[in-house]
């Protein structure tokens, strides 16, 4: 079917007739620029005096025209050598913010009893503060190693693997379904760039969030104008 939009910025490219949030039981969001405003690795760049480089690698990557994805997130943390605990822990302060409606969102889909996965391609000095502010239940990123309170410009490997890329998001939305016991067509998945698809492909609901081009034609639903708790207009 053609693109409809239900009202201003919300398009739905796939019917979804009377979908509930009740009928979900868990919902995985990527990070940055979906539930936050700012790539992390970009700003912790900014420190470096390197943000326009690991920027324009970014946004190449989420827009998928970089094949190696993992290969980029090496090029762009080797970038961040140098930069100090004390500035991450500023752009954290001063800069990442909620997306609007993340709160309002994760609210309602934890009263309606769902679960709620937080999978990133950023790092967990990150994604366990925004963990813990929103009350998710699960996380996967990536850790950057420190030495004497510096970055090193290398990640660290963890016992499920190397870095979070769009095959790692997918795998663990499959294991939390697993986990919970759920089919992940009772699953949501939310994001904005291409190392989404895989998890967004095997959900029963993909909502694309203010997403790059290909992401928004590609998502059942595309949120474009407006927070991500316009979901609720669509699934309530």
């Amino acid at each position: 079917m053609t693109p409809a939009e239900i009202s201003h910025g919300l398009v739905v490219n796939v019917a979804t007739p009377d979908l509930k949030l009740g009928d979900f039981k868990l919902i995985a969001f990527d990070m940055d620029s979906t539930l936050i405003n700012i790539e992390c690795v970009d700003e912790i760049a900014d420190a470096a005096g390197r943000k326009a480089e690991v920027a324009a690698i970014t946004e190449a990557a989420m827009r998928g025209e970089i094949s190696d994805y993992k290969e980029s997130l090496r090029q762009r943390v080797a970038l961040l050598k140098g930069v100090s605990v004390a500035s991450m822990e500023q752009v954290y302060r001063e800069r990442l913010q909620l997306n609007p409606g993340a709160a309002e969102l994760v609210k309602a889909c934890k009263q309606a009893g769902m679960k709620v996965l937080l999978v990133s391609g950023g790092f967990t000095f990150f994604t366990d503060r925004v963990r813990d502010e929103l009350g998710i239940d699960y996380t996967r990123s990536n850790v950057l190693e420190v030495e004497d309170g510096f970055l090193t410009g290398r990640m660290v490997d963890q016992p499920w693997g190397d870095i979070c890329d769009g095959a790692e998001k997918k795998k663990m939305l499959l294991e939390t379904c697993g986990k919970l016991g759920i089919n992940p067509l009772q699953a949501i998945a939310m994001g904005d760039g291409a190392n989404d698809l895989p998890m967004m492909g095997v959900a029963g609901l993909s909502v694309a969030y203010h997403a790059k081009p290909r992401v928004r034609e590609q998502a059942m639903v595309a949120i474009n104008e407006g927070g991500l708790d316009r979901l609720l207009e669509l699934v309530k």
